[in-house]
């Protein structure tokens, strides 16, 4: 069943999106080469508990950490090490999600690591430009699957490939809650969009093939070919004026 959120709600919702948005904010700064991925987690739990909030994803499932530090080939839920350093060349996708006063945010964003490839840079940005174009169509009236398709489109068309195996999803009190978000599919199917439904949309594109492995640790997932792959994510909320970015300051 989909949670549908009243304006006050949504107003709670915000808060704790505001401390994600934060976080990405000062990754831009704290990424660079020579940081370990242990240390970028340091300074996103620092923030989140001096704002009065929890890492989300701290404990999830077993999850060791507070952010998803995925690099290069990495698609999702990198583990943040000290023996991971990222190196000029690198991209390194970021996802945090945060908990406060009950209320789940939860946004996600890749970076250059220095200078990239062009290939890199244009990974980034189709997967940028996939995620806006999603939001667009968080509009009243909409379908779920309208999300997806949009998602595809813009990345197949530019010679990428979607993942198929991770999605977007229903947020709020609970970090996963219905519906489930996919990144491809055809227009016009699934459950309709009203105002107060809450989504966290995540398109997660490759460089090469869609499909994906799971490392030794469980956690890990990284594309099949070796290939590189960007995520971007955002908290969104339809509303009777159209999409609200609730990840965003």
């Amino acid at each position: 069943m989909i949670y549908v959120k009243s304006p006050d709600e949504i107003k709670k919702m915000k808060r704790s999106n505001e401390i994600v948005a934060e976080i990405l904010l000062e990754m831009e700064k704290a990424v660079r080469p020579g940081v370990s991925t242990a240390e970028l987690d340091r300074i996103a739990e620092e923030i989140i508990r001096k704002r009065g909030a929890k890492p989300a994803f701290l404990g999830y499932r077993g999850y060791p950490a507070t952010l998803c530090t995925s690099v290069n080939e990495q698609i999702v839920h990198g583990i943040p090490s000290e023996d991971v350093i990222l190196e000029e060349g690198d991209i390194v996708g970021i996802d945090v999600g945060t908990e406060l006063e009950g209320w789940f945010g939860d946004a996600a964003r890749t970076y250059p690591v220095g200078t990239i490839s062009d290939e890199d840079k244009k990974l980034l940005e189709i997967t940028e430009r996939s995620l806006n174009k999603a939001i667009d169509k968080m509009v009243a009236g909409n379908r779920v699957s309208d999300i997806g398709h949009t998602v595809q489109t813009i990345a197949e068309s530019n010679g990428f490939s979607v993942v198929r195996d991770y999605t977007g999803h229903g947020i709020g009190r609970q970090m996963h809650e219905a519906p489930q978000v996919l990144n491809y599919g055809k227009p016009g199917h699934g459950p309709k969009l009203q105002p107060g439904i809450v989504l966290a949309i995540e398109p997660m594109v490759n460089a090469g093939g869609c499909e994906t492995e799971v490392l030794e640790d469980d956690w890990t997932v990284v594309t099949a070919d070796g290939k590189n792959s960007a995520h971007f994510e955002h908290t969104i909320a339809v509303t009777d004026n159209g999409p609200l970015i609730l990840s965003k300051l």
